[in-house]
């Protein structure tokens, strides 16, 4: 037995600690590993260079509503209306969305107050089936609506979405439509509809109910556009300028009305809530 066995076997054993996997996050932005609860503490927003990460409805939810909020009640719709299969059955896709977000649909919806002002709050969720927007996200936006209706409060919607949803094909599309006269009907009460758009906001969804609000509202460094740089690029066969499509850029050319970091968007809501509901009196 060598010298160095001998040293090592007389060496008390100690057991490898076991680190948890979910201790750091590495930020999609810099890169940089940050401690998962810093970034839980910051709103998901790394504390190195501000990216902002994507987050689903609960914790939007629980960041701008004050306690006590109720979530609406999701509209049943037909699951499988074209019978569509790719590599999976659609209603496995959807069976497998709702066990990992815990979620009817990509839309969920809740009221409550932000600040002392009332709202009715929808919340895309981009990790259900990339957000896309079918039958259940354009029934959940029309019930979002009657819902602000019946309440006389703002409808606040939180966009991220990779467009249309293809496994419902023209049913899909009907929902640009669909959303765009609940709008209409929003307006008709006289009551304000106000978008926030989140990262990413695209397809389907950018050409409807994400730039009809009154009031356009971004997070730094979200994607938003209707097509994707690359297709546009090989279309007008030019180089498309730096930002391009990022709310920043957006903002400088007129399509925005604010960029606002998640830090500051319950307080802005709530400003932007009181400014637009003076002087309503509720029904």
């Amino acid at each position: 037995m060598s010298w160095l066995d001998r040293v090592r076997n007389r060496i008390p054993f100690i057991a490898k600690r076991e680190t948890p996997d979910n201790l750091w996050i590495k930020c999609p932005g810099c890169s940089q590993m940050v401690f998962t609860r810093e970034y839980l503490e910051n709103l998901s927003v790394c504390p190195s260079c501000g990216h902002h990460g994507r987050i689903g409805p609960q914790a939007r939810f629980d960041q701008i509503f004050e306690a006590g909020y109720s979530l609406l009640p999701a509209p049943k719709v037909a699951e499988d209306p074209l019978k569509f299969r790719d590599s999976k059955k659609y209603p496995d896709r959807i069976k497998a969305a709702r066990a990992a977000t815990g979620e009817y649909d990509a839309l969920v919806t809740a009221r409550g107050n932000i600040e002392g002002q009332r709202a009715i709050v929808g919340v895309q969720d981009f990790a259900f089936m990339g957000g896309s927007m079918g039958l259940g996200v354009g029934a959940a936006f029309v019930a979002g609506v009657e819902a602000a209706i019946s309440a006389r409060a703002p409808y606040i919607i939180f966009t991220a979405a990779g467009g249309a949803r293809m496994q419902e094909g023209i049913l899909s599309l009907m929902q640009m439509p669909k959303t765009t006269v609940a709008i209409s009907m929003l307006h008709d009460a006289g009551l304000p509809y106000i978008v926030v758009l989140t990262d990413p906001t695209t397809g389907g969804v950018t050409a409807s109910y994400a730039m009809l609000g009154d009031i356009q509202i971004a997070e730094p460094g979200a994607l938003i556009g209707f097509a994707g740089q690359r297709v546009i690029e090989s279309t007008i066969r030019e180089k498309l300028p730096e930002g391009f499509q990022r709310a920043e850029y957006l903002l400088e050319h007129g399509m925005l009305d604010m960029v606002t970091p998640r830090a500051e968007l319950k307080e802005t809501l709530s400003r932007v809530v009181g400014y637009l509901m003076a002087g309503k009196v509720a029904a």
